[in-house]
């Protein structure tokens, strides 16, 4: 006999996203979605070493230390390359993957830095094929987006109420881990029950407060995604359409759940809409540096030479300057006018333009009080993402004006790495090359994205490690 503890929960939601990630097979995988998977590896794999200078990644890597009681384990922390247990490594490296801002962006997050660590820490601990894990970050990836698009706030929500970026980070590694292990589709359901039961609350903190702690933010959801799967294979009891029971988790994070998403094109790849990002920053702040930086490069622009740089609609929390300077990495990452001046004055983007010593570097800010707003209405976070959830893009115009009276001037929305002005494959490697490089040297970098871009021919990932061992500390 069936039990029903409570009243609604009609829908069957939770029972066909598992049955889709079950029976999601690596031959049923269109190729340009297996290459796009890929390189989004490579992409995660690179933004990830990138940030190996950066202070919170060296406490990152030792607290996963520290939750590992040492060193012990099967799966291999992306810096450092200490063996740790999979939870443990997937804790580290999601933290690495969104440290400089750099990974991706869906609707509604930050995907890779979900699905990515949990897949490859389960695959090297377990020891799977290359194509089940290709068909796990598939599963994640497709999940994430529909479970998140599920319990978006509603129009006109205002963002200072605080909004769960990281909410439904969960899901991306939960779905992607429970493939890994092979389990049924009974179990993939337990293990979303898993992942509703500790989705982190909504909050405004991080917005108020800019700590650089918002990258463990990504860290966490990737570990508890592990946990959440291997506690449904271990075996709970119950549990079950987690995702459909009323007040069990879509109530929890919006007033106006949308839970028709959950199956809405399971036919279709979403993840060929995620957008990669070009620059080490937040999202929005990605057009204007675009064109900042092509303007410079066109015009052999000289920074000295700089009046004023006018962005033509500003955005909403994304134009803050100190004049004392930034005081943490996500401070940082999301302004405009820092990441423009530090584009400006070192146009290699990295973990250089994030050092204590620039977030106060008096020519940096001089440079970035000279970034200004326009004249034109605010973009709000809540009206970006609806253009980019319709397909659409917040336009911006950027005006450089010098100080000889020159003027150049530039509108665009699709940056490079958005899904209409995709990366290209030598693009994505060149970018990769670029990161890696420094951490791994050319001959290890090379071997690490070759070894990515055929993974599929792997049989046991178990020993991916060893293309990491040149990242040791």
């Amino acid at each position: 006999m069936s039990r029903k503890y409570f009243d609604g929960g009609d829908t069957s939601y939770t029972h066909t996203l598992s049955e889709y990630s079950v029976n999601l097979h690596y031959d049923a995988i269109p190729a340009d979605v297996l290459k796009r998977v890929k390189l989004m590896t490579l992409h995660t794999l690179g933004v990830s070493m990138a940030a190996r200078s950066i202070d919170l990644t060296k406490s990152a890597v030792q607290t996963g230390l520290l939750i590992n009681g040492g060193t012990g384990g099967k799966a291999t922390s992306w810096v450092g390359a200490h063996k740790l247990s999979a939870a443990s490594a997937a804790f580290v490296n999601g933290t690495l993957a969104d440290m400089l801002d750099w990974e991706d962006c869906s609707w509604c997050g930050h995907p890779s830095a979900g699905t990515f660590p949990a897949a490859l820490a389960l695959a090297e601990e377990l020891g799977v094929s290359g194509k089940t894990y290709l068909e796990a970050v598939v599963a994640g990836l497709e999940v994430y987006l529909r479970v998140a698009m599920s319990v978006q706030p509603p129009a006109g929500f205002n963002h200072n109420k605080g909004w769960g970026l990281t909410s439904w980070q969960i899901f991306a590694a939960a779905a992607a881990a429970a493939k890994i292990m092979g389990l049924d589709a009974a179990r993939t359901n337990q293990a979303y029950g898993m992942a509703c039961l500790y989705t982190t609350i909504p909050t405004n903190l991080m917005q108020a407060t800019m700590s650089n702690a918002y990258h463990y933010q990504h860290g966490f959801p990737a570990m508890g995604g592990v946990m959440a799967a291997y506690a449904a294979r271990q075996g709970i009891d119950n549990l079950s359409d987690g995702l459909d029971i009323p007040y069990a988790y879509a109530e929890q994070l919006t007033t106006e759940p949308h839970r028709e998403w959950m199956d809405r094109s399971l036919n279709e790849f979403l993840l060929m809409k995620i957008l990669i990002k070009h620059w080490p920053a937040n999202m929005w702040v990605q057009t204007p540096v675009e064109i900042v930086h092509d303007l410079a490069i066109e015009h052999k622009i000289d920074p000295k030479g700089i009046a004023e740089i006018i962005i033509d609609p500003p955005t909403q929390f994304r134009m803050h300057c100190y004049a004392e300077g930034y005081s943490s990495l996500m401070e940082a990452q999301f302004s405009m006018p820092y990441v423009i001046a530090a584009m400006l004055l070192d146009p290699k983007p990295g973990a250089a333009w994030y050092t204590r010593g620039k977030m106060t570097d008096p020519t940096l800010l001089a440079l970035a009080a000279k970034v200004k707003s326009g004249q034109g209405k605010e973009h709000t976070l809540n009206d970006s993402f609806n253009m980019y959830i319709d397909g659409r893009f917040p336009e911006k115009t950027v005006t450089i004006r010098m100080k000889d009276g020159v003027t150049y001037s530039r509108t665009q929305a699709a940056h490079k790495g958005h899904p209409d002005n995709m990366l290209t494959e030598s693009e994505f490697r060149e970018l990769f090359m670029h990161n890696a490089e420094p951490v791994l040297g050319t001959s290890g970098a090379e071997k690490l994205s070759d070894a990515i871009m055929n993974i599929e021919n792997q049989n046991d990932l178990s020993s991916f490690g060893i293309y990491l061992v040149s990242a040791g500390y």
